[in-house]
């Protein structure tokens, strides 16, 4: 396996490759013969790669510098999310570009049978390194203790495919996964620290400090989604008043507009009708911008972190309501702190996905023997 030390010069070199080896020992405060020493495996891995040297520049002197990027035959990693209906696939190489990807419903959800469908759809795909399967719930050791969309308990799920595939499997909670992915490769990408709020079926946080994604059993329990926001918000379905869920949940939009106008729709529709001006729907995506600033501003006042990276299918929110994210958001970050930036990845569930391949290739990564 890979030294700590190591894997910091893999993911640097991933994550902002080429460079090259001087660029690389400034980058991570190492001498040049600790960077050639760690960077030794990884060559004769094959993960890395010394590039043609491009002439140095006008003007360079001495000995040719040889950038390091990742080898073009490093690998490609399926990334899936699952949600209780649907199973959402990217393919991808290793910096978790998607190559291709493939969306459908699941006609049954049991265990077996996702596991199944999902090894068909990788098996359709040559070269694949690593799975990475993405799901709301508590996951612990590639087990789902309690993934309740899909109403499995203590599912060992990375097994169940690795079993059928034959190839690593890596199981993550989706939100988790979501983080990691915005902060290698995502939105985040560049931002030392930031928190993630996901708005969709649930409401979710996750949170980079320092470069790295704080893993937690208490991301599975949407712990902030009973977090009071209106006082005199609707109730979500647990009796609470006012809270991220009641406010900031498609279904929650969904119940509340079909409930005042007497006809059922999806979140799509809310949307749709809120861009027309329809005053029910309107008065909906008005009171979940206001929540919404709330909940930005809450989660950068308890991190630390003034950038939030807002994801997931009700991000359209933030598009309808602006004004009233920003006034929010101004009314509850206290004066004199750093403005609250509000970074919006579009992507859906593609992004999702994403993240449970950018899960697979970390697990990859950390397989890489070493050879001394």
């Amino acid at each position: 396996m890979l030294t700590d030390s190591e894997a910091a010069v893999a993911r640097e070199v991933l994550i902002h490759g080429p460079l090259s080896r001087s660029a690389l020992a400034t980058r991570l405060h190492l001498s040049p013969a600790s960077l050639t020493r760690l960077t030794r495996p990884l060559l004769d891995a094959g993960l890395l790669v010394e590039r043609d040297d491009d002439g140095g520049g006008p003007g360079s002197v001495g000995r040719p510098s040889r950038p390091l990027d990742l080898s073009p035959t490093a690998g490609t990693f399926v990334g899936v999310k699952l949600t209780g209906e649907r199973l959402y696939l990217v393919t991808t190489d290793m910096r978790a570009q998607v190559i291709a990807a493939h969306e459908s419903a699941l006609a049954d959800t049991s265990p077996d049978a996702v596991a199944t469908t999902i090894a068909g759809l990788v098996e359709a795909v040559s070269g694949v390194r690593g799975v990475g399967v993405a799901l709301g719930g508590h996951v612990q050791g590639g087990v789902a203790l309690d993934a309740p969309f899909l109403e499995w308990r203590n599912v060992p799920f990375a097994e169940m495919l690795a079993e059928r595939l034959g190839i690593p499997v890596a199981l993550e909670n989706d939100v988790v996964a979501l983080t990691d992915a915005e902060r290698w490769f995502g939105v985040g990408r560049g931002i030392p620290g930031f928190a993630v709020v996901t708005i969709g079926a649930g409401v979710g946080l996750g949170l980079v400090v320092e470069g790295r994604t704080v893993r937690s059993p208490d991301a599975a329990h949407g712990t902030v989604g009973h977090l009071p926001l209106l006082a005199d918000g609707p109730t979500c379905p647990q009796g609470h008043r006012g809270c991220a869920d009641a406010l900031l949940t498609t279904g929650a939009l969904t119940a509340r507009v079909s409930r005042d106008l007497g006809r059922t729709g999806g979140a799509d529709d809310v949307f749709s009708l809120a861009r027309d001006g329809e005053p029910t729907a309107r008065a909906a995506i008005d009171d979940a911008g206001e929540a919404l600033g709330i909940l930005c501003a809450l989660a950068a006042n308890l991190s630390l972190q003034a950038d939030i990276v807002l994801a997931g299918e009700a991000t359209a929110i933030v598009d309808l309501a602006r004004d009233r994210v920003d006034e929010a958001l101004a009314r509850v970050r206290p004066g004199g702190s750093t403005p609250v930036r509000v970074h919006v990845d579009r992507a859906g569930f593609s992004a999702w996905a994403r993240g449970a391949a950018a899960v697979a290739i970390q697990a990859e990564m950390g397989r890489i023997p070493q050879t001394r």
